[in-house]
């Protein structure tokens, strides 16, 4: 990283209550009709978060990962039971409603990092700040590429990054919205190792200053860092522990 400075500050604003960051879903269902047969993507799915807390989702590809965080996210609809996210229930909230959840409560990470290749670091960042409504947007943009390493490339254009940076950056956008939930689907998996230990570092600080993190992963080895692990399997929830001795140090991961 060039030797730059990482300060994994938290970045939150005063809408990280205890209230803004609780996740409840109960017999939670997401089935998909396809070619005339039935997808249970989720089936059935109870999990409650009341805290702040850094919390790996985990399974293989197909187990419903990435539609669980899109049903917390507010960016798809269950086909039945309920979901409340910070005290909003999000199966029968209003269109306005959704949309306010999504800008002043979640912040997703993708694994794709989806910046907008117009713009460069800086701005990126800004945007996420502008559609949170945060106030004087550009100096909290500045700020957050700062926390992540990035200060010095604020004005580079997403092709003139690495995929780390723009990682990094695609972090830093969530974080510069202020919002206290922060998702993450497979934040690391177009890493390398060194860099995708400092996004974890980066994450667990977030969860450690107040934000409720979630992460969604393939890679078992990530799950060692987290506060509490579910273990997802055809769309059902197999598991759902905390790691014996409590997360392990991010020097004891290897993949």
């Amino acid at each position: 990283m060039g030797g730059a400075k990482m300060d994994f500050g938290p970045a939150v604003d005063a809408r990280a209550g205890a209230e803004g960051t609780r996740l409840d879903l109960d017999d939670v269902c997401r089935h998909f009709t396809v070619g005339g047969g039935v997808v249970k993507a989720l089936d059935q799915v109870n999990l409650h978060v009341d805290e702040s807390a850094f919390v790996v989702v985990l399974g293989p590809s197909g187990s419903g990962k990435t539609t669980l965080l899109n049903l917390v996210g507010a960016l798809d609809a269950p086909t039945s039971g309920t979901i409340r996210l910070a005290g909003v229930e999000l199966t029968t909230a209003s269109r306005a409603e959704l949309i306010r959840i999504r800008r002043r409560t979640v912040s997703f990470v993708f694994q794709s990092f989806n910046l907008f290749p117009g713009l460069t670091a800086l701005e990126n960042v800004q945007f996420g700040a502008d559609v949170a409504g945060r106030a004087h947007a550009e100096r909290v943009a500045a700020e957050v590429l700062e926390q992540v390493g990035l200060g010095e490339r604020g004005r580079h254009f997403a092709h003139q990054l690495s995929g780390g940076e723009q990682q990094r950056v695609a972090i830093a956008r969530a974080l510069a919205t202020g919002n206290p939930i922060l998702l993450a689907d497979e934040p690391t998996g177009e890493l390398d190792f060194r860099t995708g230990v400092q996004i974890l570092e980066l994450l667990r600080a977030q969860a450690e200053a107040g934000k409720t993190v979630v992460v969604v992963t393939h890679n078992r080895e990530i799950s060692r860092v987290a506060g509490r692990v579910i273990e997802l399997s055809s769309g059902h929830i197999v598991a759902d522990r905390r790691p014996e001795g409590g997360p392990a140090p991010l020097a004891d991961l290897h993949w």
